[in-house]
């Protein structure tokens, strides 16, 4: 694991240990000649187009993120001045857990995906790229409003509960978008994943906090446009870094219609266009939008029905206890009284104890391997709950070291032992630990023994708040579900490394002004020798269109283009807005901008 970069930014240097786990060096080396190409291609026709739809100056946004058209961007520069605007960036393998990517966005840390995707999938690719990341993602994050809407998100989603299915699709999701970018790809291999992710997508069941979130997460941060419905302009990345799906999106056979809570009802398909897309007249509006569907999320509600999803979800969840205590675990079991309040909770395997998300000392999951139980709710007969007794007020009701207690609860669970310890923070009761303890319910079923050691009793009247995830994660498992499914890296033939020499003479040549003489036979090599390659041939005429030098050549490379234009469908509209751009020149716009 690699934290090469995390002193020289504020936000990275901030990020807890789960989750600099994610995080893998950039190694700008392994970036060929053709990924620089790629790069250069893709966002030259970003601008040349999205200065008319971006919502925002498009170059002045890349200069503030520390990104250029010209160069695939190197993250300690993106650091260095997303760090002046309060952000940092991180480079990753992939997609990871949507958790974690939730959590890095209320940090104002930016997740990007260190690999650049092939020239085969230049208009798109389903995997994260940098080009998606970086140029999707960096330049808007200057704008103040958008970039609260964006941390704010991270940390509402980073407590959203998922369910066992949401991993399911994740993992599958993941393993299709690897696939999908390998040089080497079996074919059968991507239909047998493609079909499992379908079969998975179909049968998810009810959606879950997490799925409703992405679904928001979708269609404004990925997805959004904002301003009119008869105007809108593009601030999503998903639209600004897909050259084919920023220019379609804008016809009118892609509804438009306005962002509000109900958009949480539109599922989306992440191997397809878009059949509509949502606008929002300002940034303001998604903070509000969102704060509505965070008042119904578990975290916000706690009760019953949260632990019902704690239980649902099957993996590692935290319930508040009234009182601040916090219990981290899988939870398994639950009471409830005939009035729907929670009676008992229970955790099945390591468990942790905390309160304001630190782990209380000697209450770590190596404590409670076997998993905590513990009764919720108020003492039989008592004014007030058991965590707002002072110290003579528990005396009173015998609760003092060394002291015999029968403690009875409203829901009829009875707790007899003897006191060994008591945790008070902030003036509430957090813990009574019990020795020689027998725990009841009302019905003489036995939950706890004296021969099972010390008893640790949970104190709280209710369960304020369930969350995905360990309430301190680092403490908890520094080590997080990673994916054992990692992105293929290529080695390259003797033939395609002629190729990658081709594309670098071609950019020394552009670069420097000098041994134009050279283009001609790069063209001849290309030619006779890579007949598939299109985007070197674009770039040799570039430079001899606008040096207004070797008409004939300008023109055989012209026909050679337009041929292949018109033989090859997959190239037909690259080949074009390539042409398109040389003729209509984005160097001299950067400085309109």
């Amino acid at each position: 694991m690699s934290h090469f970069n995390d002193f020289n930014n504020a936000q990275v240097a901030k990020l807890p240990n789960h989750l600099k786990q994610f995080i893998v060096a950039q190694n700008y080396e392994k970036y060929t000649p053709v990924d620089q190409a790629v790069w250069r291609y893709v966002m030259r026709q970003n601008y040349s187009y999205l200065k008319n739809v971006a919502y925002y100056p498009y170059i002045k946004g890349l200069q503030r993120a520390g990104l250029s058209i010209e160069y695939i961007p190197d993250l300690q520069t993106m650091n260095d001045n997303l760090g002046k605007i309060g952000w940092g960036a991180v480079t990753v393998d992939g997609f990871i857990p949507p958790a974690a990517f939730m959590e890095y966005q209320a940090y104002r840390v930016l997740v990007i995906a260190a690999d650049i995707r092939q020239i085969n999938h230049i208009e798109y690719t389903p995997a994260p790229d940098i080009i998606h990341e970086s140029a999707g993602h960096a330049p808007i994050i200057a704008d103040t409003d958008y970039n609260n809407y964006l941390s704010y998100f991270g940390s509402i989603g980073a407590k959203a509960m998922f369910s066992a299915k949401d991993f399911e699709l994740y993992e599958a999701i993941r393993k299709l978008s690897i696939l999908k970018e390998a040089v080497d790809a079996d074919e059968l291999q991507i239909a047998r994943a493609e079909k499992e992710l379908r079969y998975i997508s179909e049968n998810m069941g009810e959606p879950s906090e997490m799925a409703l979130l992405g679904r928001l997460h979708w269609w404004t941060v990925e997805y959004g446009l904002i301003g009119t419905l008869e105007n809108p302009k593009i601030y999503g990345a998903g639209l600004l870094s897909s050259i084919g799906e920023s220019a379609t999106c804008m016809k009118n056979d892609v509804k438009k219609l306005w962002y509000n809570i109900d958009t949480v009802n539109y599922a989306y398909d992440i191997t397809k266009p878009q059949p509509q897309l949502f606008v929002t007249e300002t940034f303001q509006n998604l903070i509000d939008v969102l704060e509505t569907f965070a008042n119904t999320m578990a975290f916000r509600k706690g009760g019953a029905e949260s632990i019902m999803k704690a239980i649902a979800c099957k993996n590692v969840a935290t319930a508040v206890y009234s009182s601040g205590l916090q219990v981290s675990g899988i939870f398994t079991d639950m009471g409830i009284s005939p009035n729907d309040e929670v009676t008992f909770v229970k955790t099945t395997g390591p468990s942790a104890l905390a309160f304001n998300n630190k782990q209380l000392t000697g209450h770590g999951k190596d404590y409670h391997a076997d998993g905590f139980s513990s009764p919720v709710g108020r003492l039989r007969g008592s004014e007030k709950p058991l965590e707002d007794h002072s110290l003579p007020e528990l005396q009173s009701l015998n609760i003092s070291k060394g002291e015999k207690t029968v403690l009875t609860f409203e829901s009829g669970i009875s707790v007899s032992g003897t006191v060994k310890d008591m945790i008070i923070e902030n003036n509430k009761v957090l813990l009574i630990a019990f020795n020689d303890c027998t725990v009841t319910e009302s019905n003489g079923n036995i939950l706890f023994k004296p021969e099972w050691g010390t008893y640790d009793m949970a104190i709280g009247e209710k369960i304020v708040s369930v969350f995905n995830g360990a309430a301190d994660k680092d403490a908890y498992e520094e080590i997080t579900l990673i994916s054992k499914e990692k992105t293929h890296h290529i080695t390259y033939d003797d033939k395609t490394l002629k190729l990658h020499g081709l594309y670098r003479a071609v950019r020394a040549i552009r670069e420097s002004g000098e041994n134009l003489d050279q283009l001609g036979e790069i063209f001849l090599k290309l030619k006779t020798s890579h007949r598939q390659d299109w985007l070197c041939a674009l770039e040799i005429l570039e430079i001899i269109y606008h040096k207004e030098i070797y008409p004939q050549l300008e023109k055989e490379i012209q026909v050679y283009l337009e041929i292949k234009a018109g033989k090859e469908p997959d190239h037909t509209k690259l080949i074009n807005d390539g042409l398109h751009v040389i003729k209509n020149p984005v160097s001299q716009l950067l400085v309109e901008d």
